[in-house]
């Protein structure tokens, strides 16, 4: 295991930069989700540190070393991609131990390891089948197995859940997260999926056109979010982001907030709670509701605002009646309107 540090690291294609001089601490042994949209340059990053693009400026270090220049498989690093690609024509055993195929480990060892691998990832009864006869969640498991059987000093992950159905996902995050604690070697991990970011991380590294914006816990970053994008993107259903001067109609201490942005997650924002503790109750139209079982989440119109709320249970507003919800004291979050930097809790 290793520790991975990132000091000022660029990436450029001809004139156009793509990572803007980030700098990251990855301690050894942690697993850290790098999030955010398309093009914001997490996959770039991860391929840097894999060795798999050049680094433009500043440096990689894996543990104390600087490794900028040292091939991929110089740097006992291991990489399981979104397209995983096992062979078809190879069981599992076979495949799992196709990283195996140069080393210099006794047939009696790359057996061990191929054994305890399978072991690991329950794919002890799978070791003799091909690919065609697993599942795709038992396919992902073995191009993990590929990777880990070569006991890496770190596992890169590049979204690979993207191409598994909800359930399949829901399971291998747990499964990957499970493994990571048995393991306890250093992750870097790669998602367009905040709940994945979420439910895995140790760390959270948000990031938006080749920056970082904010790192931290995922209860640091729901929590506590340092401007608007971190805001609605960490956090499902994404956060409503209401000007105050919609909410001047509307109850509440929301003095001294003019010109700023409100923001207000749909799960604090409660239909037909009391309104007498409320630091603010909104007002709106109901134009969908999408019941959920425990809760339904309630789109409404507020003055032009699209905004979603929260019922208790099964309870839906019809369609088209209006509803009063309620906030909490110290669950509204204040951005400024022309920087989208955050102002604070009320």
């Amino acid at each position: 295991m290793a520790s991975i540090t990132l000091e000022k690291l660029v990436k450029r294609y001809d004139k156009v930069e793509a990572v803007h001089g980030i700098d990251l601490e990855i301690a050894d042994g942690e697993f850290v989700v790098l999030v955010g949209p398309s093009g914001c340059g997490k996959s770039t990053t991860l391929r840097m540190i894999a060795g798999l693009e050049e680094i433009s400026g500043g440096a990689l270090k894996i543990g104390d070393e600087v490794v900028n220049e040292r091939a991929p498989k110089q740097r006992n690093i291991a990489m399981v991609f979104q397209n995983y690609a096992i062979y078809p024509h190879l069981t599992v055993r076979q495949n799992i131990g196709f990283g195996l195929y140069t080393s210099k480990l006794s047939t009696a060892e790359k057996n061990a390891r191929i054994d305890e691998t399978g072991r690991i990832l329950g794919l002890t009864d799978l070791l003799e089948r091909r690919p065609a006869a697993l599942s795709g969640g038992q396919r992902q498991r073995v191009a993990i197995g590929r990777a880990m059987v070569r006991n890496p000093s770190a596992f890169l992950f590049d979204e690979p859940l993207s191409n598994l159905d909800a359930q399949l996902r829901a399971q291998m995050r747990v499964e990957i997260k499970k493994l990571h604690q048995e393991l306890k070697t250093t992750t870097v991990y790669v998602t367009h999926d905040q709940i994945e970011a979420m439910t895995m991380a140790d760390r959270i590294v948000v990031m938006k056109d080749g920056y970082i914006l904010q790192t931290g816990s995922p209860v640091e970053l729901y929590e506590n979010p340092v401007d608007v994008f971190t805001a609605r993107f960490i956090g499902s259903p994404s956060m409503n982001m209401i000007p105050s001067k919609s909410l001047a109609a509307q109850s509440g201490s929301l003095s001294g907030i003019e010109n700023q942005l409100v923001g207000v997650r749909p799960h604090d924002l409660i239909v037909g709670a009391p309104t007498d503790q409320a630091i603010l109750t909104i007002e709106g139209k109901v134009e969908a509701v999408e019941p959920l079982g425990p809760e339904t989440m309630v789109h409404m119109r507020v003055e032009a605002e699209a905004v979603i709320a929260t019922s208790p249970g099964n309870e839906a507003p019809p369609v088209g009646s209006m509803v009063t919800c309620a906030v909490a004291a110290g669950k509204l979050y204040l951005f400024d309107a022309k920087t989208e930097m955050s102002l604070g809790r009320k």
